[in-house]
């Protein structure tokens, strides 16, 4: 990972094309930065999905694109939108360096998903609030939870989602701890998760 005091470059492209997934390696990389850091990641197409993950996480983003296979995206933390269009002038000058880590495989674009995974399954109303329920399984990381925390943003207080995962998603519950929201887990028999979150009040 290449990198100055103010500007943050992270280059995914060749291990997107060997179909390596990069998820954790960027959220590290996220996780690790200043709120007047810009960081800019290089990839073969437009994350769509990042963008939505990072946006609840606060961070604006610029996109640009090089060339046909090369993507580049910049984030900047909201707190800094005072700054925003000097910060994004990085973009004209971000070169890679040598010795840059490079690692991982983006996600299709939402729009690129089968039908049945674009829309939820089904969203119910009961008693004691609605209930929405998420059939997150065959999708690639950062959608599932980018998905799930959308739809509890559309929830009230006391409303609950309940997802169907692949697998337990570990970078999930880390969000639901920040926000303080209830969750249980039930792991199924084929190895993927079923979870059941209630939206409190922050």
């Amino acid at each position: 990972m290449a990198s100055t005091d103010r500007l943050i470059q992270l280059d995914v492209r060749p291990y997107l094309r060997k179909k390596i997934e990069p998820f954790q390696l960027i959220m590290n990389a996220v996780n690790g930065l200043e709120k007047d850091q810009l960081f800019v990641l290089h990839a073969t197409f437009k994350p769509t999905p990042l963008l939505g993950l990072l946006k609840v996480k606060g961070y604006m983003n610029r996109v640009q694109s090089v060339s046909p296979d090369h993507w580049m995206v910049a984030f900047l933390h909201k707190s800094q939108e005072r700054v925003t269009l000097d910060e994004f002038d990085f973009l004209r000058f971000a070169n890679l360096e040598e010795g840059t880590v490079e690692q991982g495989n983006a996600t299709e674009e939402e729009s690129q998903l089968p039908p049945n995974l674009n829309n939820e399954i089904s969203l119910q109303n009961v008693d004691h609030g609605r209930i929405t329920e998420l059939d997150n399984r065959g999708l690639q990381p950062p959608q599932p939870m980018v998905r799930t925390l959308k739809a509890l943003e559309r929830c009230q207080p006391g409303d609950r989602v309940v997802i169907h995962n692949d697998r337990v998603p570990m970078f999930l519950i880390e969000e639901l701890q920040k926000l303080g929201y209830g969750y249980k887990i039930e792991e199924q028999t084929d190895g993927s998760a079923k979870m059941l979150i209630t939206k409190t009040d922050k």
